[in-house]
This record gives C-alpha cells, structure tokens and sequence, in this order.
C-alpha cells in the first residue's frame, strides 16, 4: 500500500525542481569538443523499457541517441513502475527510468534523491501525466451540459452498461494498476452506484482501449478512467471531465490513493508529475548522457500524436523512435548541442 509521505507537497516539488533544474549549476559546462571526448568514455547503460507505449518509444528514443550521439552501449531492460523504482534503490539497476510516473513512488523517491541513491531528470512530460474520468468528444458536442464528473453521472442511459442497458458503465483502471484504487475511491465517492452506475473491471489496457474503440466505432457512449499521452488519445477525440471540485493533496495522500481508506472524498486527480530518474553511479560519471536525459522532455500533444502514428502504421516502438527522429528534429534539437545533433542526424 502506498502510504503518504510525511513531506509536505510544496516541499517536495521544491525538491523535484531543484533535482531536475537546478543540479547543473555545480557542474563544469563542457565545450563542444569536450562533450565528444567524454562520448567514449559512456560505457554500457541500462535503461528501463516500462510497459506501456509512451515509456516503450521514450525508451527507444533515449537507446538511440545514447548509442548514436553518446557512444553509450544500451541494453534495454524490461521494467514497470514500481518493480523499476524498487530495484533501482535497492541494487543500482537500471541506471535510467525514461519515464518515471513518481506519484506511485512519491515517498520512497523523495528518500532516496535525498539520501542521493537516485537522481531526478528532466520532466519527460513537460506537461504531466493526465489522468481523470473521460467521455466521448462527440457525446460532449451533444450534451453540452455535461462537464464535469456529476454531470455525466446525471444520465446513466447516455452510458450505458454491456450487460445490462439499462444502467450506467464507468469503465475501470487495468487491473494491477496503482491508478485502480483512486478511480475505485472516486465511483464510491460520488456515490455512482446509487445514480444507477455500475463499475467494469478490465484485465489489461488493452482492453480498456478496445472498449473505447468499440464505442466511436458505433457512436455510442463511454465513461471511464483514462490517461495521457496514450495512442488512443491520439486517435479519439475525448474531453476529461472536471471533478467539479479541487485538488486537495492532503486528503489523496491520506485516502484517495490509498487502498483500504473506507471514506474517500471526491477529489480531483492529482497532477501526474513523469520525471526520468537516474542512480547514483550513472549520474556521476555519465556527464553528456546525463545532461542530455536532463533536457530531454516532450509534451502530452508530441506523443499522443506520435502514438496515433505507430498504431496507424503498425510500427513497432523502435520505429516509431527513428521515424520521431528523424522528421521532428525541431522538438529533440533543443535536447542536445549542435554538434551532437549533426551526429545523430548523420547516424539516421
């Protein structure tokens, strides 16, 4: 169970902002010619392949220009939230989590930057993570009135359940997923199941995507838990509800994330703050790398589109990384000096 730190939010972020911003300051800026000498000297990087797509093609990215522009051999572990986080404070590995959804982990990563084990990044989303109960861009075109969370659950016939029409579906997180049990607190919160609501459970993202799909496909209506940046988000117009309410981190920390809490609040979802996070030994002696995955960050609206693009070509996460390479330089210049763009160019 995640338990809340004992940190206050301000704090922390005052943290975060410090390990991602401000570290560089007591580090000597290299000169070109000095950023390709230490290219050889990166030696081999284990970088986390996380199990969903916007982590999986961010790793490819950071695989390929670590060995193109850096000169780094990358091996590419297979990895997931929390399992990543756990093995990096506890053994040093992998030395880079592309994609690190902190909320999960707020208390234990905020221990371990202090306890200088782990090193934060750049912002990999430099919008943050989005989470929240969606709907159907159409269904909100046509229901104007419909915009926050206790709107929706007004009409249970515009959402109607598989397996009995004639009450309501909020479609649940995947089952294994930290975002379960706040999307479970939330339907018990704004008492759903008394408006005529019931909760489906789905095993994998998968499925929670093909549910979406199989709703614009027939027009009809959806309700559920999603996220962003997300492959379907690129595809299907959808409009986040608003929780009608604010964000209030004390009671999230206290109850709205935590499995077994009996009197969740409605709440709105907290902002989902995606940092790459590096170990120790990495850190210190991987000076260009590391000041690369310090820069290196992209918006919600770069991968939802990016994603869209893989599903429509059937690409895999490599290919989707060359193919973001090599036809948005305007985005990944910024990550990096001219001389390393011309390399990365020229190995593409």
């Amino acid at each position: 169970m995640h338990k809340p730190s004992h940190l206050t939010l301000p704090a922390i972020m005052a943290l975060l902002m410090l390990a991602a911003c401000g570290k560089t300051e007591d580090k000597a800026q290299p000169t070109p010619a000095a950023e390709v000498a230490a290219e050889q000297a990166c030696g081999k990087v284990t970088v986390a392949n996380m199990g969903w797509e916007s982590a999986e093609v961010l790793a490819q990215v950071d695989r390929l220009v670590l060995t193109h522009a850096y000169g780094c051999e990358v091996e590419l572990v297979p990895g997931d939230t929390m399992p990543t986080f756990n093995s990096m404070m506890e053994t040093g590995e992998p030395d880079v989590a592309p994609e690190g959804w902190i909320n999960a982990a707020r208390q234990p990563l905020t221990a371990a930057m202090q306890e200088g084990r782990l090193h934060f990044g750049a912002r990999a989303l430099l919008d943050g993570g989005v989470e929240g109960w969606w709907i159907p861009k159409y269904v909100a075109e046509a229901h104007p009135e419909i915009k926050t969370i206790d709107d929706a659950l007004k009409h249970p016939d515009l959402f109607p359940s598989a397996t009995d029409p004639k009450r309501g579906a909020v479609h649940n997180c995947p089952a294994g997923w930290h975002c379960r049990v706040p999307t479970e607190h939330a339907f018990k919160a704004w008492g759903a199941a008394d408006k005529g609501f019931e909760l489906v459970d789905v095993a994998s993202a998968s499925e929670l995507d093909d549910s979406i799909a199989k709703a614009f496909e027939n027009k009809t209506g959806w309700l559920g838990y999603y996220w962003s940046p997300t492959s379907v988000l690129g595809r299907f117009e959808m409009v986040r509800l608003e929780a009608g309410v604010p964000h209030d981190q004390e009671a999230w920390e206290m109850c709205n994330a935590v499995a077994g809490c009996d009197n969740p609040v409605k709440n709105e979802w907290a902002q989902a703050e995606v940092f790459t996070v590096m170990t120790d030994r990495f850190y210190k002696e991987d000076g260009p790398a590391v000041r690369y995955l310090e820069a290196r960050g992209w918006d919600n609206r770069t991968v939802n589109a990016l994603l869209a693009w893989k599903h429509e070509n059937q690409a895999s996460s490599e290919e989707t990384a060359k193919h973001f390479l090599k036809t948005q330089p305007e985005v990944w210049n910024a990550w990096v000096t001219h001389e390393v763009a011309d390399k990365l160019k020229a190995a593409l």
